[in-house]
């Protein structure tokens, strides 16, 4: 749990008896790569803290898979759609790769949140964190040309780009393969 500890502890300085709390309430899990943990149109009733690997969160749109995040060692993965509203998933979220993960029941984690003052600080904290980084992809998407969108994603997720296929990482960026293609053998040309 060294990742989890360690990103919680990074994002907020919780405490070691509220870390002990929250693992408290954990069950350790493995799932193969292109496992679903969480399914559009169901309830889940988990969050999941990754302590290895990579999972992808993306939206079923016409039949298209559009990339909305990714989430690596030390990342909660859940539907805020249940979380906070009680309706089931907008979004699936898969493995990327063979995943070790703790598994918290949402009504366990929602209770630690209400009853933990360092629980519910981190919980704050991430979702600000969250709330600025979808502000930020979306300023993105709507002023940056796609070169730059790609720069940008490579400073800010340097693990995704080097992990993650390129479809995914152009479906988040709003572009489409052969244009991604294009930016980066460009961009291998100018180095």
């Amino acid at each position: 749990m060294t990742n989890i500890i360690e990103k919680i502890k990074t994002a907020y300085p919780v405490s070691d008896e509220s870390i002990r709390l929250l693992m408290a309430q954990t069950t350790p899990c493995r799932f193969p790569k292109k496992h679903r943990l969480i399914e559009a149109d169901k309830y889940c009733k988990s969050a999941y803290f990754i302590e290895k690997g990579m999972t992808r969160s993306f939206w079923l749109v016409n039949g298209e898979e559009i990339t909305t995040s990714f989430s690596c060692e030390g990342d909660i993965v859940f539907s805020m759609d249940e979380f906070y509203y009680g309706k089931p998933s907008e979004e699936y979220v898969e493995t990327l790769e063979e995943v070790v993960a703790y598994r918290i029941a949402l009504t366990d984690l929602l209770h630690l949140f209400q009853t933990d003052i360092d629980l519910a600080n981190w919980g704050r904290v991430i979702h600000q964190d969250e709330y600025r980084r979808l502000h930020r992809s979306h300023k993105e998407r709507l002023t940056l040309a796609a070169k730059e969108r790609y720069e940008a994603f490579l400073e800010q997720f340097p693990q995704v780009c080097q992990r993650a296929q390129l479809g995914y990482i152009a479906s988040y960026l709003g572009i489409t393969l052969p244009t991604l293609s294009r930016i980066r053998k460009n961009r291998k040309t100018f180095r």
